[in-house]
């Protein structure tokens, strides 16, 4: 057992809660058992368990514990004082672990139906992570990350996913070669703007379509818009003249989505 704060694996697990570190490295850390039970039951490439005796008392913590053992799994055990050292919460449970970042291929992607996000420039790692667990919810096909996107493996990012990161292809690009694949397969594009004349809630959306949303700060530029086969806004009522991110993709992602049942239910008539 690990009972020194200065041993240099624990710093070495210090390191990765450092978002400017997780853009070089090719590991991350993640913390909770709901989080790591997903990661285990989706076999998400685990390194490192790291499991504080002292404060796992729940069974299904040991559970998973033994899981990992079972896979092959390094289990490295700390003190509670070690672990509180890098813990993230106020009242930790006990367990956390070291994964390895995995970015899918865009030829990876399943492109005969269903919705595909591109996510442009965001910077906001909750942002990122809760539009993640409502692209699951959905049954996204793929989310691409254009350009200088924050890391989907930042503590927020993969808090925010509750686990939903493990179970979604992710693909970092960039807005041309985007563009390149979607001609390459023929694939429709609608983007979101407070500029647009469509209102999203009457729109027949094609299946498969790619969504693309823009960035928290500056939305999608003239030329982004111009890319898309069409765009959409969602209506302001009152003095709001705008959504956060998160929640407009998730108003998009649910629409489409429900249109892609109505008409499939319409199909099956």
């Amino acid at each position: 057992m690990i009972t020194s704060k200065a041993n240099p694996r624990i710093k070495e697990i210090r390191i990765l809660k450092d978002p400017k570190f997780i853009k070089k490295s090719d590991s991350f850390y993640m913390e909770g058992l709901r989080i790591i039970g997903e990661a285990l039951q989706k076999n998400s490439e685990i390194e490192t368990v790291i499991s504080c005796p002292e404060i796992l008392k729940n069974g299904f913590g040991s559970q998973l514990v033994n899981l990992a053992k079972d896979k092959g799994i390094e289990i490295l055990e700390v003190s509670k004082a070690v672990f509180e050292s890098f813990s993230h919460k106020e009242n930790p449970q006990g367990l956390a672990a070291i994964g390895k970042q995995h970015f899918s291929q865009l030829e990876e992607l399943e492109i005969s139906h269903g919705l595909i996000i591109a996510l442009n420039e965001v910077a906001d790692p909750g942002n990122l992570g809760t539009i993640i667990r409502t692209a699951d919810a959905v049954s996204c096909e793929g989310i691409l990350l254009l350009g200088d996107t924050t890391n989907p493996y930042e503590l927020n990012a993969i808090r925010g996913s509750m686990g939903a990161i493990f179970s979604q292809k992710i693909v970092k690009t960039d807005f041309q070669s985007m563009l390149t694949w979607k001609k390459e397969h023929g694939l429709y594009l609608t983007g979101t703007s407070d500029k647009a004349a469509a209102d999203y809630a009457y729109i027949d959306y094609p299946d498969p379509i790619i969504l693309l949303m823009g960035s928290e700060r500056q939305g999608l530029n003239n030329d982004e818009m111009k890319a898309c086969d069409l765009n959409v806004r969602i209506p302001m009522m009152q003095s709001s003249d705008s959504l956060n991110l998160a929640v407009a993709t998730g108003v998009m992602l649910y629409e489409i989505f429900n249109n892609h049942r109505k008409n499939i239910s319409r199909n099956n008539l």
